[in-house]
C-alpha cells in the first residue's frame, strides 16, 4: 500500500489519523457471486407473497478514486445486479399492481433489480497491517418486477417498476497477515429504521498476486450477503435477502 500518512481533523467523523494515497490511487474492481434469493414482496406488509426463487451467478464491479486531499472524501462507485426468477403457490389471496390472485394460485415472478452506489469515504487507518474506512453510501435502486398467474381462466400479467435512493452508512477494513501475501477483508453498508433493514455485506481473503510500484493486482475470495426489508419503497414492499460466495479481482494503478 504505496501510502504516506497524513495528520487532519475532520469534524464529522471526530479528531483522527488520516492516511491517503500521494497521488491519486485509482482501484478498479469487481467479482462474480454465486447467490440464492430468499423471501417475499408485495404490495403492503400484510399483502406479500414468498417465491422460491432460482439460484443465480450475477456480476458486481467498482472504482474508487483516493487522493492526498485530507478534508475531501474519497469516492466510490460500484454496480450490483440482482436478477431472479422464481415461483410460487399462493395458500390466500395476493394483489400486485390492480391485479388480485386468489388463493391456491400458481404464480411465476421475474425480479430484476440492479443498483448503483455512489460512497464518499474517510481512510482512518491505512498501512500494511489494517485499514479502516468510513463513510456514506447513496444506493440508486433499480427494479422491474413482474408477476404472472391465472385469473378467472385467463393468463394476467402485472408489473411494478421501483426506483429510489436509499442512504447507508459504509464501513471497509483490511487485516493484512505479513509476509504472506494474504489479507482479510470486510465491507458492508447498513441501514435499519422504522420497517426498514438494508444491509449489503461481504467478508474474505485476497491475495497478492502482483504488488510493484506500477500496479497491484489482488484475488479475492469470499461470501456476500444483501438483504431488502423495505417498507414502502416506490409500493414495494419486500423481505428479501441473497447470499452466497463469490470470486473476483481488484486493480490498484
Amino acid at each position: 500500500m504505496k501510502k504516506t500518512i497524513i495528520a487532519a481533523g475532520i469534524a464529522t467523523l471526530l479528531t483522527a489519523s488520516v492516511q491517503a494515497d500521494t497521488l491519486l490511487g485509482l482501484y478498479i474492481g469487481g467479482h462474480m457471486w454465486a447467490n440464492q434469493a430468499d423471501g417475499s414482496f408485495g404490495e403492503g406488509a400484510n399483502n406479500q407473497a414468498a417465491f422460491d426463487f432460482n439460484d443465480e451467478t450475477q456480476g458486481s464491479f467498482f472504482v474508487a478514486l483516493e487522493h492526498p486531499i485530507p478534508l475531501i472524501p474519497n469516492i466510490k462507485i460500484a454496480s450490483t445486479t440482482l436478477d431472479t426468477v422464481g415461483g410460487a403457490t399462493i395458500t390466500g389471496s395476493f394483489t400486485f399492481e390492480g391485479e388480485t390472485y386468489s388463493a391456491n394460485s400458481a404464480l411465476d415472478t421475474t425480479f430484476d433489480a440492479s443498483y448503483v452506489d455512489y460512497t464518499f469515504y474517510y481512510e482512518l487507518l491505512d498501512n500494511d497491517l489494517l485499514t479502516f474506512d468510513i463513510g456514506i453510501t447513496a444506493r440508486d435502486l433499480e427494479s422491474q418486477i413482474n408477476v404472472v398467474g391465472d385469473i378467472n381462466g385467463t393468463s394476467t400479467s402485472s408489473e411494478l417498476s421501483v426506483s429510489g435512493i436509499i442512504p447507508l452508512l459504509y464501513v471497509n477494513t483490511i487485516i493484512g497477515l505479513p509476509f504472506t501475501g494474504f489479507n482479510v477483508f470486510a465491507e458492508a453498508n447498513f441501514l435499519s429504521y422504522d420497517d426498514n433493514t438494508v444491509y449489503d455485506y461481504q467478508i474474505g481473503v485476497s491475495y497478492a498476486l502482483l504488488d510493484n510500484l506500477a500496479v497491484d493486482l489482488d484475488l479475492t475470495l469470499g461470501y456476500r450477503a444483501v438483504k431488502l426489508e423495505l417498507n414502502d419503497i416506490d409500493d414495494l414492499y419486500s423481505d428479501l435477502t441473497f447470499d452466497g460466495v463469490f470470486a473476483g479481482a481488484i486493480v490498484h494503478f
